[in-house]
């Protein structure tokens, strides 16, 4: 994946892409320091958090920006997060999502809301870079009793 982003990069600034080049960078700048803080290299599925965690931050800089009444600013917060989503695996939404939660709370046998941490860490360990932590949290929250 480090290595799809890196050749994306070059062809970023090959062909003079100054907003995808500059997203790539940052995300990079974050996986080496995130590499750095782990002291050795990232697994796929760090890779995969780190790419999430900088969709969410952009995310909530345009939701920001939005609030603020600086529109623009929040349209290129917007695309950045578009861009990085290219780099993540296809979401489970709808009856594939619901049907993980019950896979999940019936292999870790929970029965109440009481449970639901352990369903939670369960779906995101499988499912890392897979599902909307609040997504997972609301259906899981809406199943137990």
């Amino acid at each position: 994946m480090i290595e799809r982003l890196q050749a994306d990069m070059k062809a970023a600034l090959k062909s003079g892409d100054k907003a995808r080049l500059g997203v790539l960078r940052m995300t990079l700048a974050e996986l080496k320091n995130a590499a750095i803080r782990k002291g050795g290299g990232l697994d796929e599925g760090e890779v995969l958090s780190v790419i999430q965690k900088d969709v969410k931050k952009h995310e909530e800089s345009a939701e920001a920006f939005r609030n603020g009444d600086r529109g623009e600013q929040a349209d290129v917060e917007t695309a950045a997060a578009e861009l990085l989503r290219e780099y993540l695996p296809s979401m489970l939404s709808g009856a594939e999502l619901e049907a993980a939660v019950d896979e999940v709370i019936a292999e870790t046998g929970a029965a109440s809301k009481r449970d639901m941490g352990r369903v939670m860490k369960e779906m995101m360990s499988r499912h890392s870079g897979r599902v909307d932590g609040k997504a997972v949290q609301a259906l899981v929250a809406s199943k137990l009793p």
